[in-house]
């Protein structure tokens, strides 16, 4: 048996004010989208198909980009006229999983979790239903279908504007998520019909027709009331990011994980964080990025898609798409670009900047210094204001430096240089050769001296600032 998931993704959103998809909209950092994506991959499920609409080439280019773990194809919904025709689109697929179950769930609903998918799947099979809806209950369902329950299970949902009196009174409802039976529902689609206000294909119609069919249908609450939340616009989704932020920070609280002040804190969905880490307020974590045991997450710090170790001191800290090995201690102002790796022990100073480096263990770059495609040794010494000078206008090249070197104060390695181990520079040289090992390259200039070139300078600036003053006085009496 074979089962696979529907994603419906073809919405704009208009109140969003966006020229981009409604699912892509971000939550913590990754678009709604990305959230649900994760939760079926973690569910499980090998194959999963995204329906896109509106500006369907921002969906297509995200999906390339994404590191996916199940195989991930969309189809394309060219009009939006409802949640039963967005699934008709992937009617054919559907077909090759036809002796399985599809579940089918909205990507703007990004609180879906693995747990949910696949205990709903459990009932939907134990009790063999044709169609199970997920559900919750929350203290205030305004404007969500209501689930009603009939004695053979569910017997209809009912949306907010049709309830009766007796029906608003029902805190159950629907999460607009469900599991069905791939064959049963191919049976209904082509039955659905836009006979209404809307002009609209609904997929809750498909629930109808089973029903009346005498297949079984069945509700499954789930554990999270905050599955059915979603944003319609700028409001509703500033509260999902809201609850997004309590529901991650508790959940690494009860890991063991250190909070000084929640302040500003900010964790994406797929970020781990090792037991004893203490994060200060004002941090930033996010994308798949995981941090060690026992490490400080100082104020400032944005890390984003970073492998972290154990023992790490990070403040004021931007580093992109890179790993910190244990016990670096990095900041404050400091940004790491993408493809670099700081090794064990190293120390990064104040205003530094390293891109596409690899530095070594326990090397030290203390402070104003940029480092730039290159491959650093072991206890390396950079003095202040050192520059791997990488780029020169049109292609990039990079640096080499040994094992146990010492780079003086205001030194320019020209690229391709290479240093080699325990060489020295000194200060203030514009290194464009190769140095041997164990040497010391001196690049200085012949020092000039020009008697009185100052006197003759602040002659010429004084008599500007005189003449300036004249002229000040004169437009004062008049």
């Amino acid at each position: 048996m074979k089962d696979m998931a529907i994603v419906l993704a073809g919405g704009q959103g208009k109140r969003m004010r966006s020229d981009k998809p409604k699912v892509l909209c971000g939550v913590l950092g990754e678009p709604m989208i990305e959230w649900v994506l994760t939760a079926c991959e973690n569910a499980g499920l090998e194959k999963i198909c995204v329906v896109k609409g509106f500006r369907a080439d921002m969906i297509e280019d995200y999906l390339a980009a994404r590191k996916s773990k199940a195989e991930i194809s969309s189809v394309l919904q060219e009009e939006q006229l409802g949640t039963g025709h967005a699934v008709m689109q992937a009617e054919e697929l559907m077909k090759e999983y036809a002796d399985g179950n599809v579940l089918i769930l909205n990507g703007d609903a990004p609180f879906i979790d693995a747990e949910t998918i696949n205990d709903a799947l459990k009932c939907h099979t134990a009790a063999d239903n044709s169609v199970t809806v997920v559900t919750a209950m929350i203290p205030d369902p305004t404007g969500y279908g209501r689930i009603i329950r009939g004695e053979n299970g569910l017997s209809a949902i009912v949306e907010h504007k049709d309830c009766t009196p007796a029906q608003l009174a029902v805190t159950e409802v629907n999460s607009g998520c469900y599991w069905f039976r791939t064959a049963d529902l191919l049976e209904v689609l082509g039955e659905l019909t836009n006979d209404n206000a809307q002009g609209e294909y609904y997929l809750t119609d498909c629930i109808g027709l089973l029903i009346a069919a005498g297949k079984r249908a069945e509700a499954y609450t789930s554990h999270d009331p905050n599955v059915v939340l979603g944003a319609n616009d700028r409001r509703s989704l500033l509260a999902l990011n809201d609850a997004a932020r309590a529901e991650v920070i508790g959940r690494h609280l009860e890991n063991g994980i250190e909070f000084t002040c929640t302040d500003g804190v900010s964790i994406g969905n797929s970020v781990t964080i090792g037991q004893g880490t203490v994060i200060h307020a004002g941090a930033v974590l996010r994308g798949r990025t995981s941090i060690g045991e026992n490490c400080i997450i100082g104020s400032g710090c944005v890390i984003e898609n970073c492998t972290v170790g154990n023992g790490v001191d990070l403040n004021y800290v931007q580093a992109f798409d890179s790993v910190i090995e244990d016990h670096v201690k990095i900041g404050p102002f400091v940004q790491v670009r993408p493809g670099s790796r700081i090794r064990k022990g190293a120390k990064i100073g104040d205003f530094v900047e390293i891109k596409n480096s690899d530095i070594g263990e326990y090397t030290a770059v203390a402070h104003l210094t940029y480092v730039g495609d290159s491959d650093v040794g072991a206890n390396v010494n950079f003095g202040c204001g050192v520059v791997t000078v990488n780029y020169n206008g049109d292609k990039k090249f990079r640096t080499v430096i040994g094992d146990n070197a010492f780079i003086g104060c205001n030194t320019n390695l020209v690229a391709p240089v290479r240093v080699g181990n325990g060489a020295y520079t000194a200060a203030g040289s514009t290194i464009t050769k190769d140095i041997p090992d164990n040497a010391l390259a001196i690049e200085r200039g012949k020092q000039t001296i020009k008697e009185d070139y100052a006197v003759k300078k602040l002659a010429h600036h004084r008599k500007k600032l005189e003449d300036a003053r004249k002229a000040e006085e004169a437009e004062v009496k008049k």
